[in-house]
């Protein structure tokens, strides 16, 4: 769903050519062994994260008549797995992915497929967040293990950038299938179609995830020993003091995780409105091809921006990234037709994956190793925090105007994302850096 820091100039520099580096650096890091079998099985069991929440939407909206109602039981879910998943990740940083994720699987499923069952049955709507709630707390972040396990297997930071990349386009992969396959059985279907495959498919790929227990990260892989030094790290002055300090507490974390928010606004807000929108111009089967444009555009741009190998500092590259999707979001001024919009999310999305890929490097930055999967999955939830109040947002907006009432709030989702990096970038440049990666 972060970076490093230091000087100012040009926004990108030169390709660095080195003969050393292989023609393919993403055939290179899919080598590593069992790297392959885990990212695809990280890809299955994230595609719920692209498919649980516009399903939700779909299925209540279609069952109860309200984009308002749909929003808001999308937003208990989505904040439950944000309040409680950074908490999930500490306890995996301690004693491991399969041991804590292994049991929250079951209470996973249970909760959607719950959900499903009182939505069909007309349960009222506090029956709905409570069944939302209990499948959105134990979800976990499993980009942040797939992640976690990457930084563990490779031992420098353009390997690692590559693989970040990699991952940064699968995860746009699974937000052009997902809201396809949702919107489709949704509509065509059944309304909780999307919903159940989401759950099952989904925790197929958690289970065939977790049993790869030969490249799962060791639990307490990097101590923080007396000296206040991190094992395989160079000496930091603040070691000691991080010793049992929250990743979110570290410096440049919370406007990190701030700037990452607004950002879950531009899509949470984007999928009610396209949805809408779809519905008014009377093809709402349509509304996840288009969203899947959106995905397009960032993965094509996620898979370019991974192949090179960049020096300017990642926080320059992380905001100017922040001020692109301003411009792309602005864009949603011009629609007027599904055609115009699919068009629209496609070109948006381009500054949308380079933009995850740095945000996603500066955690590595700027919390202390032993806390990797903590900070990664702090800004993946706040994008979840976002995605969710951009979607009541947008169900309000929608209910109380029109699905371009929708498209103004991802708008203004976009603009703020990019104040937010900009007066967050002097800071970021002056933070020191942890070590990247350890073993």
């Amino acid at each position: 769903m972060p970076a490093s820091l230091a000087r100012r100039g040009a926004t990108v520099a030169p390709r660095c050519e080195n003969p050393g580096v292989p023609r393919n650096p993403y055939l290179d890091v899919l080598r590593v062994p069992g790297a392959a079998q885990f990212s695809a099985a990280g890809v299955i069991a994230r595609l719920p994260m692209s498919m649980v929440g516009i399903s939700t939407v779909l299925m209540v909206q279609t069952l109860y008549g309200s984009y308002a109602m749909a929003g808001r039981v999308s937003a208990v879910l989505v904040v439950a797995q944000a309040l409680v998943s950074p908490q999930i990740a500490r306890v995996v940083d301690r004693i491991g992915q399969a041991r804590v994720m292994t049991p929250l699987l079951v209470g996973t499923t249970v909760g959607l497929l719950g959900l499903v069952a009182a939505a069909v049955a007309g349960a009222p709507e506090w029956v709905l967040w409570v069944l939302a709630a209990v499948g959105g707390a134990t979800q976990g972040s499993y980009g942040s293990l797939v992640r976690a396990r990457w930084s563990y297997q490779l031992g420098d930071a353009t390997r690692l950038h590559t693989a970040y990349s990699l991952e940064a386009a699968l995860d746009e992969l699974v937000f052009i299938v997902g809201p396809v396959v949702a919107t489709t059985l949704a509509t065509t279907v059944a309304p909780a179609g999307g919903l159940l495959v989401a759950a099952v498919v989904g925790g197929g790929g958690a289970a065939w995830f977790l049993t790869q227990r030969r490249t799962e990260p060791p639990a307490g892989r990097v101590a923080v020993p007396p000296d206040g030094e991190h094992v395989g790290t160079v000496p930091h002055p603040d070691a000691l003091a991080v010793r049992n300090r929250s990743a979110i507490r570290m410096p440049g974390m919370p406007v990190l995780a701030v700037v990452f928010v607004a950002m879950g606004v531009m899509f949470g807000s984007s999928d009610v409105a396209t949805v809408a929108f779809a519905e008014e111009q009377g093809v709402k089967g349509l509304a996840g091809l288009v969203l899947a444009c959106f995905a397009l555009g960032s993965m094509i741009s996620g898979l370019g921006y991974g192949a090179r190998h960049w020096v300017s500092p990642l926080s320059t590259r992380f905001t100017i990234g922040a001020c692109g999707i301003a411009v792309g979001v602005s864009l949603f001024f011009l629609v007027s037709h599904m055609a115009v919009l699919a068009a629209v999310m496609f070109v948006a999305g381009f500054a949308i994956a380079p933009t995850l890929i740095n945000g996603n490097a500066l955690v590595q930055a700027l919390v202390a190793p032993h806390q990797l999967t903590e900070g990664l999955t702090w800004v993946g939830t706040s994008l979840g925090v976002g995605v969710s109040l951009g979607s009541w947002l947008a169900g309000v907006a929608v209910d109380a105007a029109s699905a371009h009432a929708g498209f103004l709030v991802t708008m203004s989702g976009g603009w703020l994302c990019a104040i937010l990096a900009l007066a967050a970038l002097p800071g970021m440049r002056n933070r020191r850096p942890y070590a990247a990666t350890t073993h």
